[in-house]
């Protein structure tokens, strides 16, 4: 049998091309998957290995409360409380040790050649300081910077700048704008993943990014002849009297390290593969119906097979066997389509400054489940069309007549109802009551349900769905709209099938049309009603420099500016506790006054006016339903730890996470670069005009280079491009299983050519032109799209509109359905109807009229 199987595939080439073609573009997506996490894991621990390269390190022996981020280089992992900079000089005197250098590292911005800041994607932008003593740093040109305005520059950000050794640039550094000269270049001893990187001397990096006398780490290089584990005991040993320090070797630093980024890069792999899975399971339905009509066409192939002696489960084996087959080389053929996906990719990423170390790996594990993966997918959807051909009664195969009864239709759709009613049941009950325990899960896993059951339901659907959709092409063109509205309706269970891929992308496109429209249309009104400022300033780089803030508030046209600071820390989870490191809150420093002023927030209880240095405002959604005006609140940072007592209860999605604290009391506990200005509110002065602000507020914010500056209007904009980013994103993820979808109505299409052969030879032996009977088929593709494109976006926006009720309290609380995207969707139908139909229309169009009539039924 095995021989039969493979000579039939051989035989029908041709006919199983387009499933062996989603099988490999499924299957290249998830190989592409897995080499771009390894290779994204070899880059980073590269990074790891370059940026920790010590023996071993000091660092604080406790975790910070909320797992505060430092500011240091090292920010990965859970953070620890910082150790003294003066330990660095107690730990070089140490035996064995050949240099110890303290973590001084934080955000600056760089000054291209071009006048605009050097910046790669979203990787950041550090001041690091020049050690002398460090081992690991290779000074390829000039020499290390000493005076306050040198700098020495690493080699790709050097390159990427458009600087050179002795060209003069500016660089903003603790909020203050620097004329600063490159006096070296820097080999930084590994990748960077397009971080730009900025050497200062260690007085002037002490000053900018250590202000309190404190380091995240320590960093300590061994003496020749000294191994990690001797250098580590000798530190700790000298360390005994220093509390809140521990030692740890650097093969442990990394190895920490490495397993945070692993566990990030864990949740991007799923992430891609849960559209790779999709467009794997969007491949099936094209595999399964290309062998239910490929059943059909053979059965007098399967009835010689039953008549010669084999058995149904023999000719079973046959056809899933062919599946297999099938599953095989396509599989084969997508990982090789995943390494070239992701040299593509990398090429990409090298264009924007990220450059990916290594060759595209190619590992065993990875090619064998890809292989596996793919087959088993081919085999399980050919498995209900093989076992109708292993049923089929050999006199009846051999008289060519395979019927399907009408009452399983019937059955069909009444199941289908049943179990999108379920699934709508479950939907509701999660929307109307978001509060209860699991309604997120419910939500989720009755809209796989309701997806489920309009699958099964959709023949029943097909019937009456397709002829109102037909009536435009039956009064339009007659005759050819009747005979296309005729094919598309005699065989229901085909066309929903062929429909059913895109029924899942289309679902999967509305959901995702609706939540962005909805998250746009919040968003937009969280923005526009949380603040009336004239003006808002903002940074590229997450952060408004100090000094931007201090030149713009000293302008005359400049009636206020309120600057909103913050810095990560922990905040009490009840009243009167101590907060852990799981208790985690963003603590905004606001002046008196801002509140309710260029802030607009709804006060639940309790007075913002009482904001001052004893007294915090909480948001309820950090807040719930323990937290009282009156109560004691503690909040804490690597700095230290304030206690204060609630002074009022607000809501507002502007800072969903965030306890407000006075300047005053933020600046104590997160001085200098531990806080970050995001985000600036500016009113004019009495008299002043807008455009007349505007001018001299640029002005000021010119020479920061990174600094925007826009009205209410732009700002709010910007906010609502930020979800279209993320949309354009999750489009091109679901594009794979789309152009899947379009393959199955091409091979559906192509086959029913095959099929209906001799039909199509007595329809031109009575008069219809070639080019009509090409329409005839076009039309055929066009309702097929169209039917899957409209049933998939009811579903999808249907579901996706019941988001709001379930996610109001994060920020989901507008719904917006957006009409004429889904128009465009259904408009793109047609298109892809009219061009799927192109090589069917033109094979059926070349067939021969006698021989096409001679061909027996």
């Amino acid at each position: 049998m095995l021989r039969v199987t493979l000579r039939s595939v051989r035989a029908h080439a041709v006919r199983f091309a387009l499933s062996i073609l989603a099988v490999a573009l499924g299957v290249a997506f998830v190989a592409g998957t897995f080499a771009l996490r390894t290779m994204l894991a070899d880059t980073f621990h590269g990074i790891v290995d370059g940026q920790a390269p010590a023996d071993a390190y000091v660092r604080g022996d406790e975790p910070l409360a909320g797992g505060s981020q430092t500011g240091g280089a090292l920010t990965l992992g859970e953070q620890r409380v910082p150790v003294p900079l003066a330990l660095a000089d107690e730990v070089a005197d140490v035996d064995g040790v050949r240099a110890a250098l303290p973590d001084l590292a934080g955000q600056v911005v760089l000054v291209g050649a071009d006048g605009t800041a050097v910046q790669s994607t979203q990787a950041p932008s550090l001041g690091v300081a020049f050690h002398a003593t460090d081992p690991t740093l290779d000074l390829r040109e000039g020499r290390a910077p000493d005076a306050d305005d040198e700098v020495a520059i690493e080699s790709a950000t050097l390159a990427s700048s458009g600087l050179a050794v002795g060209d003069t640039t500016r660089l903003v550094a603790s909020g203050e704008v620097r004329d600063v000269t490159v006096v070296g270049e820097v080999d930084a001893g590994g990748p960077l993943a397009g971080a730009t990187l900025v050497y200062l001397p260690v007085d002037v990096a002490t000053a900018a990014f250590a202000p309190e006398g404190v380091v995240p780490s320590v960093a300590v290089h061994a003496a020749d002849g000294v191994d990690e584990d001797t250098l580590a005991e000798r530190v700790a040993a000298a360390l005994d009297d220093a509390p809140g320090a521990e030692v740890l070797t650097g093969d442990t630093m990394r190895e920490q390290l490495r397993a945070d980024i692993d566990q990030t890069l864990g949740f991007i792999t799923s992430f891609l593969l849960i559209f790779a899975v999709v467009s794997l399971f969007v491949g099936g339905f094209l595999i399964s119906n290309t062998f239910a009509m490929a059943v059909r066409q053979r059965v007098r192939e399967f009835a010689l097979l039953r008549a010669v002696g084999a058995s149904p489960a023999q000719v079973f084996g046959v056809v899933v066997g062919q599946a297999a087959v099938v599953g095989l080389v396509g599989s084969a053929i997508g990982v090789a389509g995943g390494v070239g996906l992701v040299s593509g990719l990398r090429v990409v990423f090298a264009q924007v400054g990220m450059d990916l170390v290594g060759d595209v790996p190619v590992e065993t594990t990875s090619v064998v489940t890809c292989l596996v993966l793919g087959t088993v997918v081919s085999a399980v959807a050919a498995a209900v069309p093989a076992r109708r051909a292993a049923l089929v009664a050999p006199v009846e195969a051999m008289r060519g007549e395979v019927t399907v009864p009408e009452r399983s239709l019937h059955v069909r759709g009444v199941a289908g109802g049943l179990v999108v009613a379920l699934g709508v049941a479950a939907v509701a009950y999660a929307a109307l009551r978001p509060d209860a325990t699991g309604a997120e899960l419910l939500l989720g896993a009755g809209a796989v349900v309701v997806l489920a059951g309009v699958l099964v339901v959709a023949p029943s659907l097909a019937r009456a769905v397709l002829r109102v959709l037909a009536l435009p092409f039956v009064h339009a063109l007659p005759p050819l709209g009747r005979l296309a509205q005729g094919n598309v309706v005699r065989n229901p269970h085909r066309t929903a099938s062929t429909a059913g891929a895109l029924v899942i992308g289309m679902a999967l496109v509305g959901a995702v049309s609706v939540i962005a429209a909805t998250g746009q249309a919040s968003l937009v009104r969280v923005v526009e009603s949380a603040t009336n400022a004239d003006l808002v300033l903002r940074g590229a780089t997450n952060a408004v420099p100090a000094g931007a803030v201090d030149d713009v508030t000293a302008l005359p046209e400049v009636g206020r500016a309120d600057a909103t600071a913050f810095a990560f820390g922990g905040m009490s989870p009840r009243p009167g506790a101590v907060p852990g490191p799981d208790d985690g809150a963003f603590l905004v420093g606001l002046a008196p006054g801002v509140l309710g002023g260029s802030l607009v927030v709804e006060v639940l209880a309790g007075d913002v006016d009482a904001l001052d240095d004893t007294h915090a405002v909480v948001n309820e959604r950090i807040a719930g339903e323990g937290w009282e005006v009156g109560d004691e609140l503690t909040v804490s940072t690597a700095a230290g730890e304030r206690t204060l007592e609630v002074a009022a209860v607000v809501s507002t999605p502007v800072m969903s996470g965030s306890v407000v604290v006075t300047q005053d009391v933020l600046d104590e506990l997160a001085p200098g670069p531990a806080q970050t200005t995001d985000t600036v509110f500016v009113d004019a002065a009495d008299g002043v005009a807008p455009a007349e602000l505007r001018d001299a507020v640029t002005a000021a914010v010119s020479p920061y280079v990174v600094v925007s500056v826009q009205d209410r209007d732009e700002f709010v904009d910007q906010m609502a491009a930020q979800v279209d980013q993320l949309l354009v994103i999750l489009y091109a993820l679901l594009g794979l299983s789309l152009v899947i979808a379009v393959l199955g109505i091409v091979n559906t299409l192509a086959l029913s050519v095959i099929e209906r052969t001799r039909e199509i030879g007595l329809l031109r032996a009575v008069g219809l032109g070639r080019l009509q009977l090409a329409g005839v088929v076009t039309v055929e593709s066009v309702l097929t799209a169209v039917f899957g494109t409209v049933v998939g976006l009811a579903v999808g926006v249907g579901l996706g509109s019941t988001l709001p009720s379930v996610y109001a309290d994060e920020g989901l609380d507008r719904l917006s359905v957006p009409w004429s995207g889904l128009a465009v969707m259904v408009g793109l139908a047609l298109v892809v109807g009219v061009l799927a139909a192109v090589w069917p229309g033109a094979r059926a169009a070349r067939l021969r009229v006698l021989d096409a009539i001679a061909t027996p039924d």
